[in-house]
């Protein structure tokens, strides 16, 4: 990055949950009171007097002089907590080490924490320990820590202000902190700006009185045009999560520091267009759509996660022209549908619909009628994808004959046997099941036709896609009896929210098991996607791999030491050269380069070495063709 043209501000960085995600003194009582029987209650009541200490809600001198007197600690343990500390650094510190090393001089540590911890954490920063102003321990002859220097002016109520006005800085000062402490070197004029360190801790006594507030280190380098270690700071990149995916989704996107919506059940087209603004990473299921309209919208989307393993609800050509990736689960439910389909095909053998509800209602039908055992029965797998190819081998260990389907050639897996047509599959087998992708081509799949040609008594699963099967169709063939039997866990129109009617004409049938899309609706099926579609998302906004997005060319490539530049292009003859061109006539050493396409999109990964006039970023947004351009390093 450039560097400032202005003298960078004089920094004045509180030190406990600011510089450190922990409080020093808490962690202390922490390591002094190892194997106490009172320790739980005594560190509790440390952490209650900083934290009212350091909301303003108790004076300062007062909140440190009764935090010692419960604290039994002693010189010995100083060493243990000082290797703690160093463990403890807050991340966004840590990952730009090399600021604090770029500007000795203008960084000071001013906290009310205690110089014996302090000064050898910032050491390792290339702090010296001229900059570190804090308050000293006094002890006894044993070396036990009786409190503190009183005359150390840090010591006393606003003694921050004390010591900043002895400093005597000429020049801007901004003030870094989570306390009122560090607000209040603002409001008596010392400091130009109040920024509230908000990565470790937040306090509403101090945001409100903040002039920023900074939930990284890396928000306020970006806010000021300072050197940092990110592109872009990741608490900028906004998540929107729809439908309920597990909680470990937004786990993991708040782990790496984004801000994480969450809104329960789907949104309409039009309520999606109004959410959509200012969002850079979209989560949905199956059920909303994410359509040209949303898209255009979408000022800053940069992925679309699909907690599932259907695609359709995306307008996929429409994304990769605005340069949208967008990944999906192909895996991660497919034991779970596997276990379902095969509970399904037992249970309507059995005949169990009819059954359970008479027994619950009073009513003995002990009888053997249209029941039978799968043993040796023919399943016919339409669609030998992920999902039908494992439950060809699951039905196999219970002892069917399996057939499928599928219009593109497929390693069958053992005794399967490949039927040339779908009327071949329909004709041979006693149960039909349907494990197709929602592309248009494949509505009404199965229609009043196809079901006329199965074997009467026959019985068939849908838990692909609703719109795959008529659904008026099938409610005919079961009320004729043809069919013995169907289990359908998806429908052409769902309701949104658990709140909402569902509506079908397959309520009420006799041997019909119908579910409301739970297919992947399993607690590891949910977790599992709920891991892997981040994953991927991450992947891509931090290294610009794009390995399983299911409409970008798949590129993956170790993150060199240097600048990725990620572009993003209309499949046109000339961008590559435009592109290279561009970093030739700046004279920027290209360290590696990779270019795929697809029919739509180019999509190029260049590493560049760090040292870079920064007019070429702005040459390589305008290259014609572009569609996003991004730097990451």
């Amino acid at each position: 990055m450039p560097q400032p043209t202005t003298p960078l501000p004089y920094l004045i960085i509180d030190f406990d949950s600011t510089f450190t995600q922990v409080e020093g003194l808490d962690e202390l009582a922490d390591i002094a009171l190892q194997g106490h029987p009172d320790r739980e209650r005594i560190v509790g009541e440390i952490r209650a007097l900083t934290d009212a200490g350091m909301s303003g809600s108790l004076s300062f001198s007062e909140s440190l002089r009764q935090r010692l007197a419960l604290l039994p600690a002693r010189r010995e343990h100083l060493p243990l907590l000082v290797a703690q500390l160093k463990t403890k650094v807050s991340d966004s510190i840590v990952r730009n080490r090399g600021f604090f090393a770029q500007f000795p001089g203008r960084v000071y540590i001013i906290s009310s924490g205690f110089r014996e911890f302090i000064e050898p954490v910032v050491a390792d920063f290339g702090i010296d320990a001229d900059h570190v102003l804090a308050n000293t321990f006094t002890f006894d002859e044993t070396g036990r820590i009786t409190g503190f220097d009183a005359d150390n002016v840090l010591s006393r109520d606003g003694g921050k202000i004390l010591q900043l006005r002895e400093l005597d800085l000429a020049g801007d000062v901004y003030v870094l902190g989570d306390g009122y402490t560090d607000y209040q070197m603002r409001e008596a004029g010392l400091a130009n700006r109040f920024y509230a360190f908000t990565e470790n801790v937040s306090r509403a006594a101090v945001v409100a009185r903040a002039d920023e507030v900074l939930p990284s280190f890396d928000e306020f380098l970006y806010q000021n045009k300072l050197p940092m270690t990110l592109s872009y700071p990741k608490n900028r990149i906004r998540v929107l999560l729809l439908e309920n995916p597990d909680a470990r989704a937004a786990e993991l996107f708040r782990a790496e520091g984004y801000q994480v919506d969450i809104v329960p059940g789907g949104l309409d087209e039009d309520e999606l267009m109004q959410q959509i603004e200012g969002v850079s990473i979209l989560g949905i299921r199956s059920k909303t759509q994410v359509t040209a309209r949303v898209l255009e919208r979408a000022n800053r989307l940069i992925a679309v996660g699909a907690f599932c393993i259907g695609t359709n609800q995306i307008d996929l050509p429409e994304c990769m022209k605005r340069g949208v990736a967008v990944f999906n689960a192909p895996f991660s439910n497919t034991r779970s549908v596997v276990e379902l389909a095969l509970g399904e095909i037992i249970v309507l053998a059995r005949r169990i619909p009819e059954k359970n509800p008479k027994m619950h209602r009073g009513e003995w039908d002990k009888s053997a009628r249209g029941a039978f055992e799968i043993r040796g029965k023919k399943l016919g797998i339409v669609g030998y994808g992920n999902i039908g190819s494992q439950l060809s081998v699951v039905a196999e260990a219970v002892g069917m004959q399996v057939l499928y389907y599928d219009v593109a050639e497929k390693l069958q897996l053992g005794n399967a046997v490949r039927c040339r047509t779908l009327e071949e599959l329909l004709r041979q087998a006693d149960v039909v099941t349907l494990h197709v992708d929602g592309r248009q081509e494949n509505t009404n799949l199965i229609g009043a036709a196809e079901l006329a040609l199965m074997k009467p008594g026959a019985l068939l699963l849908n838990n692909a896609r609703g719109h795959v099967v008529d659904v008026s169709a099938l409610a005919a063939a079961l009320r004729s009896g043809h069919l013995g039997g169907a289990a359908v866990d998806v429908f052409p129109h769902e309701p949104k929210t658990n709140d909402e009617d569902f509506e079908s004409e397959l309520r009420g049938l006799p041997n019909v098991l119908l579910t409301p899309h739970i297919g992947g609706s399993t607690a590891e099926a949910q977790r599992n996607i709920a891991e892997f579609v981040p994953e991927r998302i991450m992947q891509y906004v931090n290294t610009g791999n794009t390995q399983q997005s299911v409409n970008f060319p798949n590129i993956q490539l170790p993150l060199q030491q240097a600048h990725r530049l990620i572009h993003i292009h209309a499949n046109v003859p000339g961008v590559l050269a435009s592109i290279n061109n561009v970093l030739a006539a700046h004279h920027v050493n290209i360290l590696g380069q990779y270019l795929k396409t697809n029919e739509h999109i180019g999509y190029v990964i260049t590493d560049i070495d760090k040292e870079y006039d920064q007019e070429v970023i702005q040459a390589l947004r305008e290259v014609e063709h572009t569609i996003k351009f991004r730097v990451l390093y």
